[in-house]
């Protein structure tokens, strides 16, 4: 799930600026160009909060490798108003270490979301802070059924890659974010996050697993918080730093509609260190999520067979963005 809330607004004419100063909103009438990188690599198994270090030992992992590049777009129609197009691209690959022979692999585009945001106050704020909400519509685009082929000892054996490296999940949701921020002298703490609900069950895409009730590909909602603070960095011009926390999951349960099928639900909590660097009207940012708690859920199947699934977990992102005002 990748949701960053766009940072947008007024400013003064057009140029980039960080968190660090005091929420850098963009102009009236201009656009933002955001290109960022995700990298994660899960190989850390849990069921519920307990690490299954056994798989580790005796070498049974999954490991997951996800690359993922978000194109985003976005208008500032007037001093309260912006619009953003969304367009991630995916390349990942799955593998077992009981059999490293079949790696499977899926790229291509995503799933695109359209969303529009509004401050609360009309900005510059006398309070050095402001509030915004948004909403928007996730667009089913991206494949939900992408299958590899294996050649084996009795044939050609042809299977769907699992849920978790698919590009889209095949259903529409409805996007609810929101940003806020609070400057108190050189220091800027700020919040954002945001939901996607997906009223749809099950995307009709066959899983392959034997449990009857996990036999197709749900259509999950996803959520992800953002909390921290940033701080100039001293004697060194656009630079900042900042520290915070990150929440991120899947529920095990929609809040609209049936949440049948097959889903990992969970999530993890991690520790934020980061920093912004922001010259003319370019932003560059880092930022290094490491988890410090993991909870693989029990699913709606899970609840009804008296199960709990297990769910592979990083131990840490990598999250980069480039940021061009227009």
């Amino acid at each position: 799930m990748i949701g960053a809330v766009s940072c947008a607004g007024n400013g003064g004419e057009g140029e980039a600026k960080s968190r660090s100063e005091e929420g850098g909103y963009l102009g009236a009438g201009h656009w933002e160009l955001d290109i960022s990188y995700r990298h994660q690599y899960s190989n850390r198994d849990y069921i519920g909060p307990v690490y299954q270090v056994a798989r580790t030992l005796n070498h049974s992992q999954v490991l997951n490798q996800i690359n993922l590049e978000t194109v985003t777009l976005s208008y500032q129609a007037n001093p309260r108003w912006s619009f953003q197009l969304n367009t991630p691209f995916l390349v990942s690959t799955r593998v077992s270490e009981s059999n490293p022979g079949h790696v499977f692999d899926s790229h291509g585009i995503g799933d695109i979301s359209l969303t529009a945001q509004s401050w609360l106050w009309r900005p510059p704020t006398e309070s050095r802070g402001n509030i915004a909400l948004g909403f928007g519509l996730k667009i089913p685009s991206g494949n939900d059924a992408v299958k590899n082929s294996f050649v084996t000892a009795t044939g050609t054996t042809t299977s769907t890659v699992d849920q978790s490296i698919q590009p889209g999940d095949g259903g529409w949701g409805i996007i609810a974010n929101f940003q806020a921020f609070r400057a108190v002298r050189k220091a800027v703490f700020f919040m954002d996050g945001n939901y996607v609900m997906e009223p749809g069950d099950t995307n009709g895409v066959m899983t392959g697993r034997k449990a009857p009730l996990e036999a197709i590909m749900s259509e999950p909602d996803s959520y992800l918080a953002d909390a921290g603070v940033a701080y100039p960095f001293p004697k060194i011009r656009g630079l900042a730093v900042n520290f915070g926390g990150r929440a991120e999951g899947i529920p095990a349960r929609d809040l609209i509609g049936k949440s049948d099928g097959f889903r990992r639900p969970g999530f993890a909590i991690s520790v934020v260190p980061g920093f912004e660097y922001s010259r003319n009207k370019n932003v560059w940012t880092f930022n290094l999520p490491i988890a410090v708690y993991r909870d693989r859920s029990r699913s709606v199947p899970d609840l009804e067979d008296d199960g709990h699934g297990d769910a592979f977990f990083a131990s840490y992102l990598w999250l980069l963005t480039f940021s061009r005002r227009f």
